[in-house]
């Protein structure tokens, strides 16, 4: 049975828009999901929050559940790729983690002409230096995927695009670990547009977050989820596209574009309220890509988030 616009209510109240584990370790506390750190082990705990153009803007029910064991599932599917970075997944908003030093970059990968790359082509912006020719249509297929890095901004600056001369003159990764992560980034996306392609979805773009243990590569924070990824429905992609009609998204897009046309926000001044009918549609996005691509059914029990992640840590012996 799907999840019900109505589970999806009564968990509004319960959701979890921060946290508070001192025991853990140091804290950091990002756009979506709380660092613990303690040497050289990290717990990552994904909360309900929900970001959209740099600002954190509200909570969606289930959410941290979603991405985390939706990300889990994905680390498990590609640990041949590239290494990654988890040690144990306690609770579904928990991931346990090896502590990396991160590259200073993210690598984003896209199939897909869409999102910011086709507003920047649109206005005759070209800053990742890609020199793709004119006429392309929105939401055109690529020949091959293409990676797009960007700087990471803290919370509420906006991510700079960049080109690959750019990344290597400005030091930010050297020549050897670019070449790793770019042959890794194109690897994991083989695979996500494999098991999309395999469920009927288009995996159109994502970005990923690398780092080194040593001297080992490996893929961490999260991965293949709606929050870092865009999916389609890939029945009636052509049909749409020749129509120039938008696609059929199961991801955050959903949010950015009502945000757009129904609030006119894009990033810049205060960010409005997002009410709880949206935030419930959002969630039932999240949940159809969760089991589009698992292949399982989400089965979600109404609570308090906090409490259970308390009692799963202390199960573990993380508290």
């Amino acid at each position: 049975m799907p999840v019900s616009d109505q589970v999806l209510a009564q968990q509004l109240p319960h959701t979890l828009d921060r946290t508070d584990f001192p025991a853990l370790g140091e804290k950091y506390q990002g756009k979506v999901r709380d660092t613990y750190r303690q040497g050289d082990r990290l717990v990552l705990i994904t909360t309900d929050r929900l970001s959209a153009f740099d600002h954190v803007l509200t909570t969606l029910p289930f959410k941290g559940d979603l991405l985390n064991t939706l990300a889990s599932f994905w680390f498990k599917k590609t640990a041949h790729v590239v290494k990654n970075h988890v040690i144990d997944v306690p609770d579904p908003c928990v991931t346990v983690a090896r502590r990396a030093e991160p590259f200073a970059i993210e690598f984003v990968v896209r199939a897909y002409l869409t999102g910011s790359l086709w507003r920047d082509y649109e206005a005759g912006r070209d800053p990742y230096g890609l020199n793709l020719p004119r006429g392309l249509a929105r939401d055109s297929k690529f020949p091959e995927p293409i990676l797009t890095p960007s700087t990471k901004a803290p919370i509420g600056q906006h991510d700079e695009p960049l080109s690959e001369a750019q990344v290597l003159e400005r030091g930010l990764v050297s020549a050897r670990d670019w070449q790793r992560a770019r042959e890794a980034a194109l690897g994991l996306f083989a695979v996500g547009t494999e098991q999309a392609a395999a469920q009927g979805l288009l995996f159109v773009d994502t970005k990923y977050e690398f780092g080194r243990i040593g001297d080992e590569l490996v893929v961490i924070d999260e991965l293949h989820t709606p929050d870092s990824s865009r999916f389609w429905r890939a029945e009636g992609y052509a049909a749409r596209l020749a129509k120039g009609e938008a696609q059929v998204m199961l991801d955050k897009e959903n949010l950015r574009q009502w945000l757009i046309s129904e609030r006119g926000f894009s990033g810049h001044g205060t960010p409005p309220s997002i009410p709880d009918e949206v935030r419930v549609s959002l969630t039932q996005k999240y949940v159809a890509a969760w089991e589009t691509l698992t292949g399982a059914t989400f089965s979600p029990q109404v609570g308090s988030v906090a409490a259970r992640i308390r009692k799963n840590l202390e199960a573990a012996g993380l508290r």
